[in-house]
């Protein structure tokens, strides 16, 4: 796996902005991120992929979070290592490029705060 050392990738490794953080200052009693649904979503829709895109395999997936979330993301708590060694996967291979992603986190960054 290629390392990855983006800007996209450090932004969403923010100690400030984990679950349980985010759920107390909002009074929220909910254990689990409301985005969990969709990154568990996503990562079937990613073990069932039939393209021609550089998609891991379940268990390319599994082998590549469990090393990213034992060591590079070892400090932030589950589930977002999750999403984070996802992520970092996804661009490592290819699937998606720096710049989309960091789009896309802009994009739900505001939408949010809307």
């Amino acid at each position: 796996m290629t390392d990855v050392d983006g800007e996209a990738l450090r932004s969403m490794v923010d100690p400030d902005q984990v679950w349980p953080r985010m759920a107390a200052k909002y009074d929220v009693e909910n254990p689990v991120p409301p985005w969990k649904t969709s990154l568990d979503g996503l990562c079937d829709a990613l073990d069932h992929a039939a393209c021609d895109a550089p998609v891991p395999s379940f268990k390319e997936r599994r082998d590549e979070e469990d090393a990213l979330s034992a060591t590079v993301y070892a400090d932030l708590p589950y589930p977002e290592n999750q999403l984070v060694a996802l992520a970092h996967s996804l661009l490592a291979r290819g699937v998606i490029a720096e710049d989309e992603l960091r789009q896309r986190l802009s994009d739900v960054r505001r939408r949010l705060e809307a």
